[in-house]
């Protein structure tokens, strides 16, 4: 019997397999590089040993010091998780070798899949429908478009498409750079690239007694460089005889390697429904909790199970219902998703599952390594949680995700949650018509504008007038009209009985103008104004008989009940009437269009978060004067996030000449590598980046003088 776990990884899954630790009476160890000596999955484990240094290599890669770990702290028994060494055949060993239980299938069985060209001559030979691999030095025009992938690894490292024959080589050499730094093994292959293709997996599970269990099916499709971002169980509108198919060769796949525990078998399925094997990953899917909850299992409890020789039923518990998971990643999609660091805030999801609900009510269930205050840093994978929902039917399942990641309050960092909630309510999606170049196809619909980002400005400015103040304000209620206002308001700037200065506040691109009545903020719409100075005309605010002054609106007569002057945001759209109805220091209410929206306004320093039922927003305070030592030399190419430099262009040097768009600087960040172009043509006049050097966002890395600038001095 186990009686302590070590768990070799860390983050979300480390918190996951701790959980079904401590619910089965299991003692938990941790470990952790210096960079996550304060991180969740550290605080929630019994013990932890600390792996010293920072980058992957010196510490969750290091099997040996692993090893060690376990042994020094008493374990019993080793979890790989998923990424890291989770399919790491010589590690495996190493943790047999010790004398500790290794909860994962036998080394030979991850040995034979580790390398996916030698996965697919063995599944070929046991029959498994599979893409016929393609020499690199031998592809012509015909064979594309190509995939090229890492031998040794997954999760998208080291995958590129090749659509044009001149681009094969460069991307070659990107390709197997990148599987190189992610696994230690710079083999790459090539496979015919299918376009409209969706990715569906089977979940299997494996006892020492020859019981194989084919799991259902997932649909992996909608991915972001070829990382899931939304999966679901089980894959919608496939052919039942498809689907049993996937079934049988999954479990041809496990028996033909001997496979023992779980893991999940992968296929490339045609738009023409026609199945092909792409690899088998020997360890637990970051996925796997939407098979959990269609299944009623805990994965890693029979894995526990499986490690300790306990044989399974002979068959799995039917399927039921339909569960869906999307992952909350700290990136921003509109810049070629580049990672997001800095303090996390908040993370609360509510109505998350109780005890005691009804068997059948839609569920929801959050996975993550992250609690409010945590750092998110740029050395490992940029995922800060996992939200996931069951429901009866897909639809009520979609719903109810849909829903709880836009009520979501995640306070940090950007993220993709927008995008997540755009993509989950995309006809496409809604309707199970998602393929793997989905995201790519839509990805400008599905990162465009804000709608209502204006109005949630408006609540943030206010906020902060009222936090400034004394307290609580309550608007005029009508804002034309008057009558609701109740009390004094708060000294923001304090009020007089003559038209007082404007207050301006700046988030992005959304400039805030207010003043304070002695009856509260007024919001009002203001047509024609051609720009300040320059009031044409005011409009939907009813009762108004003249403007005078046009150096900004300092005086509106005729309104009952506001003395001699009203508030006017010329921000605010012109068409939309606007009206306050409530500030306080953290909540503001506006009525825009005759509907009464509520903003939750919360600060840190200059990023304000505000979060209403119509989305939430993250808004950063402009300073009213720009700082000159910020100044950049035209042509500079800066860090666009913190990381570190793995590589510039090949003969890049100082006096060289580039092109606009040239790649010259490749970063890596949170196990992605992002490449940093050139900004226009003409001469590179400074190279400040150095492979290996660590950078902050907004660093130096070189300098490009542009032709045009060359022509004119």
């Amino acid at each position: 019997m186990i009686t302590s776990v070590l768990v070799a990884n860390r983050g979300e899954i480390a918190c996951r397999v701790f959980r079904t630790c401590r619910e089965r009476g299991i003692g938990t160890v941790a470990v952790y590089a210096d960079p996550d000596a304060g991180a969740l999955h550290v605080r929630e484990a019994d013990t932890a040993v600390r792996l010293p240094g920072a980058a992957p290599a010196d510490t969750y890669l290091r099997g040996d010091l692993i090893v060690k770990a376990a042994l020094a702290a008493g374990a019993d028994a080793v979890h790989p998780g998923y990424g890291f060494l989770s399919e790491n055949a010589g590690f495996a060993r190493a943790v047999l070798d010790a004398g500790l239980v290794w909860i994962g299938p036998p080394p030979d069985a991850i040995e034979a899949m580790a390398s996916k060209t030698r996965a697919k001559e063995l599944m070929g030979a046991a029959g498994v429908p599979l893409l016929a691999p393609v020499d690199p030095a031998a592809v012509t025009e015909a064979d594309l478009p190509l995939l090229l992938k890492a031998a040794a690894g997954g999760g998208g490292r080291g995958m590129r498409i090749v659509r044009e024959l001149s681009s094969l080589g460069a991307e070659l050499t990107a390709a197997a750079a990148e599987a190189r730094s992610a696994f230690g093994d710079g083999e790459v292959f090539a496979e015919p690239y299918v376009e409209g293709a969706r990715h569906v997996e089977v979940q299997v599970l494996a006892d020492a007694w020859g019981t194989v269990w084919a799991l259902g099916t997932r649909d992996c499709s909608l991915q972001r460089r070829h990382q899931k971002v939304i999966e679901e169980a089980p894959a919608p509108g496939l052919p039942p005889a498809l689907r049993t198919a996937l079934h049988e060769s999954a479990v041809q796949a496990a028996r033909a390697v001997g496979y023992v525990g779980a893991g999940t078998v992968e296929f490339l399925v045609s738009a023409d429904g026609r199945p092909y094997f792409l690899e088998m990953n020997t360890r637990l899917q970051v996925e796997h909790p939407v098979t959990e909850e269609v299944f009623g299992l805990d994965l890693v409890a029979l894995q526990l199970s499986v490690a300790e020789g306990t044989p399974l039923p002979p068959e799995p518990p039917r399927a039921h219902g339909h569960a869906l998971e999307a992952r909350l990643y700290a990136e921003d999609p509109s810049r070629a998703w580049a990672p997001q660091t800095g303090t996390l805030h908040a993370l609360d999801f509510a109505g998350t599952t109780a005890a005691g609900r009804a068997p059948d009510a839609p569920r929801l269930r959050v996975d993550t390594g992250y609690s409010a205050g945590d750092t998110i840093g740029v050395h490992y994978d940029s995922l800060l949680a996992k939200v996931v929902v069951w429901a009866p039917t897909r639809a009520e399942a979609l719903r109810k995700l849909r829903h709880a990641v836009g009520r979501a309050r995640v306070h940090g960092p950007g993220t993709n949650r927008e995008l997540l909630v755009r993509a989950l309510g995309h006809p496409s999606f809604t309707d199970g018509q998602v393929d793997t170049g989905f995201l790519e196809r839509c990805l400008d619909a599905l990162t465009g504008p804000v709608a209502g980002e204006r109005y949630a400005a408006v609540a943030a400015a206010l906020a902060d007038a009222a936090a400034r103040g004394s307290g609580g304000v309550r608007g005029n209620g009508a804002g034309q009209g008057g009558g609701g206002g109740a009390g004094l308001p708060a000294r923001v700037g304090g009020w007089r009985n003559v038209g007082a200065a404007w207050q301006r506040k700046t988030y992005g691109e959304h400039e805030i103008r207010y003043r304070a009545t002695r009856d509260g903020f007024v919001v009002a719409g203001v047509a024609g104004v051609e720009g300040v100075p320059g009031v044409e005309g005011v409009q939907g605010v009813e009762g108004v008989e003249r403007v005078e002054s046009v150096q900004g609106v300092e005086r509106v007569e005729g309104v009952e009940g506001i003395a001699d002057d009203v508030d006017v945001d010329v921000d605010v759209n012109a068409d939309v009437d606007v009206r306050v109805v409530a500030v306080a220091p953290r909540r503001v209410s506006l009525e825009v269009e005759g509907v009464v929206r509520h903003f939750e306004v919360t600060a840190y320093g200059d990023e304000v978060h505000v979060d209403s039922a119509d989305g939430s927003y993250r808004l950063t305070a402009r300073p009213r004067f720009t700082d000159p030592s910020r100044r950049t030399e035209p042509g500079s190419l800066l860090a666009p996030m913190p990381g570190t430099v793995v590589r510039v262009a090949d003969g890049l040097a100082e006096g060289a000449r580039v092109i606009a768009g040239q790649p010259l600087v490749w970063l890596e960040a949170m196990k992605m590598e992002h490449r940093v172009t050139a900004p226009a043509s003409g001469t590179l006049t400074a190279l400040h980046a150095v492979p290996g050097r660590q950078v902050e966002v907004g660093a130096l890395l070189a300098v490009v003088t542009d032709t045009a600038q060359e022509e004119t001095t």
